[in-house]
């Protein structure tokens, strides 16, 4: 955080121009470096383009616009101006080492590809550098502006296809600090992407697409990943995003590109839209599940996991009762999955909030995070390590977390090292949870491996020892045990796969037994007309 006492950092020299920082705490600190172009007017929905250079030294004191987006979460950034010249990223680092090349830790939000920013207050990389790493936090394009599909776009690419704009946010910053980071004192051979909630499905994507090749040497998956069988869902299609996105261009009253463009970016926020990532091609030519199956994929060893009571945040507001259990979840799920997969709703209204909140968390968050730790331990150069994060913060009693414990991101006030950052009634043990995860965070980030300075053991992961680290007051290693909605995905999932991929052959068969089964009833019934006729002859 930006304090009167703080100084000016020593000039650094990039390839674009000279950047001046401040220090803060020992900490030196670059903010609202451009890494691309502004993508305005005839670059908005176009892939970043180069930013410009600069001569002078460039003032990095102030952190950039976040991208536009309606609301926003978390709610703690010390930015509040949103615009689509956005494209900005923020270094923290140590400003004394003696460590020569330092490890990169780039961070990428969650907020579910519609909000976030990389000045909220939350990421501050402050305390993570000090453990002798540089913290990257980035911004990439949201919502529409960053995930929008239509066929006019697709056709004037140079690829050929058209939205997943802000994964090629990423990859542009991912370009940037290997043109770049050296001149900071960083590594560029030993870089770090982590990420959470959408953040982490991001970092999954990154890690399948074939644009990021060396572009970075490990991965940290907290809460998100996107593995589920997406071929069921064909709103991951580039053909469906398409038309998602003419609808979204009527509605918007733009008759063409052009004047779609020509529409103010806030008022493009006024319209819905459905966006997501796309198989397009390009970006992505497979789902991170048939990349890993298929060995088509960047080999980096991994950090995943996820926090006990994912489901709360997106399930508590529904009106659950052990009546209006199952229709409630089909609103939200397959009702095929619910009626196959979904837990008992008990005996009382809370014990059906509860279990539905169970299944939103096995469901969006574990299976995902499971299965992604299953296929990386496939590959026996890569290490991975897997967590359950089941510590509750003192979540104050109007929050609507308060008593349910280790709710959806409520790991990253511990990972960052900020819990000052929200003033509740942090325990002694909070802070001390908190250090661990830092260390066992920035060791990965380091050596490959979370182990070290007198830290509890974490036990790599592999299918015939699924180990998993409990990060809880009492920190320690157990093996996961797949539980019962889990197994069950696995093989709900595993049948949809092979019916889905081989949905062509598989009507072929029941096409084929049909006309067998009716060629052999017509044959019988023909027989038996025969026997018929002679039997009266006879008779």
């Amino acid at each position: 955080m930006f304090c009167i006492s703080a100084l000016y950092a020593q000039e650094v020299t990039t390839k674009n121009g000279i950047l001046k920082g401040v220090v803060e705490d020992e900490v030196a600190v670059f903010k609202g470096i451009p890494f691309a172009a502004a993508p305005l007017g005839a670059l908005r929905w176009k892939a970043p383009m180069p930013s410009k250079p600069w001569t002078g030294v460039r003032m990095s004191d102030k952190f950039s616009p976040i991208c536009m987006q309606t609301g926003m979460y978390p709610k703690d950034s010390p930015i509040e101006e949103m615009s689509e010249d956005c494209l900005y990223l923020n270094i923290w680092k140590p400003e004394k080492t003696d460590t020569k090349k330092l490890p990169v830790m780039l961070w990428f939000y969650g907020g579910g590809l519609v909000n976030g920013s990389a000045s909220t207050n939350l990421y501050s990389g402050e305390n993570l550098a000090k453990q002798n790493v540089i913290v990257i936090t980035a911004n990439y394009r949201l919502g529409a502006l960053g995930f929008l599909a239509h066929p006019e776009l697709s056709k004037e690419a140079d690829y050929k296809s058209s939205g997943n704009y802000g994964l090629l946010d990423m990859i542009a910053v991912l370009h940037w600090v290997q043109e770049n980071i050296e001149s900071f004192g960083g590594d560029p051979n030993n870089v770090t992407i982590f990420g959470q909630s959408s953040g982490a499905i991001s970092i999954s994507a990154l890690i399948a697409s074939p644009l990021t090749k060396g572009l970075f040497h490990k991965a940290i998956g907290q809460s998100g990943g996107l593995f589920e069988p997406i071929e069921l869902d064909k709103g991951f299609s580039l053909p469906t995003l398409e038309q998602a996105g003419v609808r979204f261009a009527t509605r918007a009253g733009a008759s063409n590109l052009k004047k779609l463009r020509d529409i103010p970016a806030e008022d493009l926020l006024k319209f819905p839209v459905h966006t997501s990532m796309n198989i397009d091609g390009y970006v992505l030519k497979q789902s991170p599940f048939d990349a890993y199956k298929n060995n088509e994929y960047n080999k980096v060893s991994v950090l995943l996991g996820n926090t006990m009571i994912e489901g709360q945040e997106f399930i508590s507001d529904l009106k659950i009762t052990k009546e209006s259990y199952r229709n409630e979840l089909g609103k939200h799920f397959p009702s095929w999955l619910v009626l196959l997969t979904a837990p008992n709703p008990g005996k009382t209204d809370y014990e059906a909030l509860e279990a539905a909140i169970s299944f939103e968390g096995d469901v969006r968050f574990k299976w995902n995070m499971w299965t992604w730790a299953k296929l990386a331990s496939n590959e026996k150069d890569n290490r991975v390590y897997f967590y359950q994060f089941a510590k509750s913060p003192p979540y104050p009693s109007d929050s609507g977390r308060a008593g349910w414990g280790a709710t959806h991101g409520s790991d990253l006030y511990y990972v960052f090292g900020n819990l000052d950052q929200r003033k509740w009634a942090w325990t002694e043990d909070d802070y001390r949870l908190s250090s661990a995860m830092v260390r066992y965070w920035t060791n990965f980030a380091k050596y490959g491996n979370p182990n070290g300075q007198n830290l509890p053991l974490w036990p790599e992961f592999s299918i015939k020892s699924p180990k998993a680290m409990y990060l809880d007051l009492n920190t320690k290693s157990n093996t996961l045990n797949a539980e019962r909605t889990l197994s069950k995905l696995d093989s709900i999932y595993s049948v949809a796969r092979f019916i889905t991929k081989n949905y062509i052959i598989l009507i072929l068969v029941a096409i084929s037994l049909f006309s067998y089964m009716t060629f052999s009833i017509v044959k019988r019934v023909r027989k038996r007309r025969i026997k018929t006729k002679i039997n009266f002859k006879d008779y």
